[in-house]
């Protein structure tokens, strides 16, 4: 995998979302808390008229992910061993997310790193691969780490095209747009964008996303997303956000970068939540 997908092999992993509650699990090195999170203001959407030739959920082709099979990837941690701690871990940082998403009415929530190599990519693909195991849910995994997409390699799929030109309105929903289940459609990305930050803030993007929002009816779409502090592709997407998890890497990320970007969305986006990937053994507490 690139450097944003990287496993956590010998590391543990935590994670926290707001409101604020914790727990340990024995053996696995993972600690989840979660704390209140501040209100924010909800921009004005552009509401789309449902139409009977949008593509619908059910319309979407099925392709299978690989899952790891490629040449010196690694299998995504949730489609491990059920009672593995990384599932486990995974399984409990979706319960809180649905349960804090559902209480507030969200559903965007973006997936972001202070700098590059901190693993959202593999979060992403791993989270998303949790919640597709709720029957009847609906998940959408959007590739938006727009100068270097993963989620593609990260599942060794096939792409159907460049995430800039579905968001620009030159591909169609059902043209881009894939399902792995019944529970879990991808928008994945096959070209790098180095104006990713002017594609995410065009009004072109907001509008197709709203309409791929209105036509698929998700309960939850998660963006994969670079790191806050390269690049401003994060700050120019905040508008369509309704939150963010930070993913801290244990051996990487120091706290004044977790500051400034706490700092950077103070007033725009609630913080969910930070999840700590690759922490150290002596640094989580466990169960005795």
């Amino acid at each position: 995998m690139d450097d944003d997908s990287n496993d956590t092999d010998n590391a543990g992993m935590r994670h926290s979302i707001r409101p604020r509650r914790a727990v340990a699990i024995r053996d696995s090195q993972e600690v989840i808390d979660i704390t209140p999170s501040a209100n924010r203001p909800v921009a004005p959407k552009q509401l789309f008229q449902s139409a009977p030739s949008l593509t619908r959920w059910h319309d979407l082709a099925m392709v299978e992910p690989g899952l790891g099979t490629a040449p010196g990837m690694s299998l995504p941690a949730v489609d491990e061993d059920r009672d593995s701690p990384s599932v486990r871990a995974f399984d409990l940082l979706r319960t809180r997310l649905r349960q804090t998403t559902q209480e507030h009415g969200w559903k965007n929530i973006g997936i972001t790193s202070p700098t590059p190599g901190c693993g959202t990519t593999f979060m992403a693909a791993n989270l998303a691969l949790s919640l597709s195991r709720i029957s009847g849910s609906r998940t959408i995994l959007m590739d938006l780490n727009m100068r270097k997409p993963g989620i593609a390699k990260a599942l060794n799929m096939p792409t159907h095209g460049a995430m800039s030109d579905f968001l620009n309105g030159h591909a169609a929903i059902g043209d881009h747009m894939v399902k792995t289940s019944e529970t879990l459609a991808l928008g994945l990305n096959n070209a790098a964008d180095f104006d990713a930050s002017e594609t995410l803030q065009a009004a072109q993007a907001a509008q197709t996303l709203e309409l791929m929002r209105t036509a698929l009816d998700p309960e939850l779409v998660l963006y994969d997303l670079p790191a806050m502090l390269a690049y401003d592709d994060v700050s120019a997407f905040l508008p369509q956000l309704d939150g963010i998890l930070l993913v801290s890497d244990g051996t990487q990320t120091m706290a004044s970068q977790l500051a400034e970007c706490e700092r950077m969305l103070e007033g725009q986006v609630p913080l969910l939540g930070v999840v700590l990937n690759r922490a150290r053994k002596d640094s989580i507490a466990r169960y005795n």
